[in-house]
């Protein structure tokens, strides 16, 4: 099982950033999918869900700055983030949790506790 994230690096306010995360070993077009972040000095903040089906879910204060999607052909997710602060500084991560029958909007998918597998980050840093 292997979730491996890219895309990360400096970029200054105001600029965009798309990452994305490939996936291996497990059932990926059943599972919902999720992005966190952990900023300097702060918890895992779960940032975005995406359900099997594609739909996505967000924070509430990212809705409008974050899109997040999936491409079942490809095992991946991807985070296009857009209009970046400097608070949005953060190691992000995507999570999967290989499960069946999971439907758009469940709410047991909107934070990070219900994710089991990991990748190990990607550095995102927003700064001129």
């Amino acid at each position: 099982v292997q979730l491996v994230e890219s895309g990360g690096g400096l970029v200054q306010p105001g600029g965009s950033l798309r990452l994305s995360c490939a996936t291996s070993g497990f059932t990926f077009s059943s599972s919902p999918m999720s992005w966190a972040r952990q900023r300097p000095g702060k918890g895992l903040e779960w940032v975005s869900t995406v359900y099997p089906s594609g739909a996505p879910n967000y924070a509430d204060s990212l809705l409008g700055r974050f899109t997040a999607s999936r491409d079942n052909a490809k095992n991946a997710v991807n985070l296009q983030m857009h209009s970046l602060k400097p608070e949005d500084t953060a190691v992000y991560s995507c999570a999967a949790r290989e499960v069946l029958g999971v439907e758009d909007e469940d709410p047991d998918f909107l934070s990070s506790v219900a994710y089991h597998i990991w990748g190990q980050g990607t550095q995102v840093t927003v700064s001129s």
